[in-house]
């Protein structure tokens, strides 16, 4: 286990566990609905502090009104926000998706780019965004971190960090490119639903005893069901 563990062995562990929670959850996949990679990168750039399930509730109606970047660029982010206004942060938002279009419009011929530097120096996008929009088009590798990413890759003994960047960097050490896609996928998906970040069930967890449960305390991690089951 981390901390004894060797970096070859720690490799062998992170495969593993990537193993199991795949085929724990064979159809893990990013929860936004898009149709584009325009669309893509705008449901990304709204997911920021806002439930995935709330972004698809908006995006029909302003992927509708809104179905190139052109149209996008050719108005005023407050014609934007009515769309958006139930998402966090709206008026920010509206003003980085109106910016951003005028900047693909100007200088990548309307096309969302693939390259992850490109895309993270749009306004409102940033190196997390970016990574995430590039896996799913099939542009530059990357392993995004957010926050459940941040905290499981903690939790399995994978970093000590706490900077993206260098949680990213760790997982890709562990993790052959290859794996990199679904690793991330899988890591969002079993944060949602098993390791919660204050009472992670650890008692469901697959992949429990590849785990060594960095931070979590007998306290935080949610007793069995039979134990809460009290009349």
């Amino acid at each position: 286990m981390p901390g004894r563990e060797t970096a070859a062995a720690r490799r062998e562990r992170a495969v593993k566990v990537m193993e199991r929670l795949e085929a724990s959850m064979p159809d893990a996949r990013i929860e936004l609905d898009y149709q584009s990679p325009l669309q893509l990168l705008v449901a990304v750039m709204l997911s920021a502090q806002c439930t995935d399930k709330r972004v698809n509730m908006v995006t029909p109606a302003l992927f509708q009104r809104f179905p190139t970047a052109r149209d996008y660029a050719a108005v005023q982010a407050s014609d934007v926000e009515p769309f958006i206004r139930t998402c966090g942060l709206y008026r920010a938002k509206a003003k980085n998706i109106v910016a951003t279009a005028k900047i693909l419009v100007e200088q990548h011929a309307g096309e969302v780019p693939l390259q992850r530097e490109l895309l993270a120096e749009l306004p409102g996008v940033g190196r997390k965004t970016a990574g995430v929009v590039c896996i799913h088009l099939g542009g530059d590798n990357a392993f995004p971190v957010d926050t459940h990413v941040k905290r499981l890759a903690y939790r399995l003994g994978f970093t000590t960090q706490e900077d993206p960047d260098k949680v990213e960097k760790d997982m890709q050490a562990v993790l052959p490119p290859e794996r990199w896609m679904m690793g991330h996928q899988l890591l969002v998906w079993h944060g949602r639903r098993t390791c919660f970040a204050r009472s992670p069930e650890c008692q469901h967890c697959v992949v429990a005893d590849l785990c060594p449960k960095k931070g979590v305390t007998s306290s935080s991690a949610k007793p069995k069901a039979s134990a809460r089951a009290k009349p």
